[in-house]
């Protein structure tokens, strides 16, 4: 049975669609971008991809945490960017958040535009058990 996650702790849907839903062991997180939970503003606009990133990343820790994870049980992200010249930024605090081990498969790509003017959205896949 599937269940949806939410916390307050990260910024309520911008459309019909949950933070995260739990299938089992595995929670699949729709993508966070940099806006301020307590405020819903973005982070970091006009310029400050960082402060951006930054926010996007902690917003999606908390989805994680809501539903019982850690960045450590990701097994699989995607990132969208408005501009590939901000990968280098933008993986230098990925790797900050997803750390050293086991990293998890990733994707990363451009794309025209982002809801609320964002630069930067990341979402991901979590299991909490390996069945091995």
């Amino acid at each position: 049975m599937a269940e949806a996650v939410f916390t307050p702790d990260a910024p309520a849907p911008v459309g019909p669609y949950s933070q995260a839903v739990r299938a089992g062991n595995t929670i699949y997180c729709s993508g966070q971008i940099g806006l301020d939970p307590q405020t819903g503003a973005m982070v970091g606009l006009p310029d400050d991809v960082e402060a951006e990133t930054t926010q996007a990343l902690h917003n999606l820790k908390a989805v994680l945490k809501a539903a019982g994870a850690t960045p450590g049980h990701v097994v699989r992200t995607t990132i969208y960017l408005t501009d590939l010249g901000h990968f280098a930024l933008v993986n230098r605090l990925y790797g900050e958040m997803f750390g050293t081990g086991v990293l998890p498969a990733r994707a990363c790509v451009q794309v025209a535009a982002l809801p609320k003017g964002a630069r930067v959205e990341v979402d991901a896949i979590a299991v909490l058990v390996f069945p091995y």
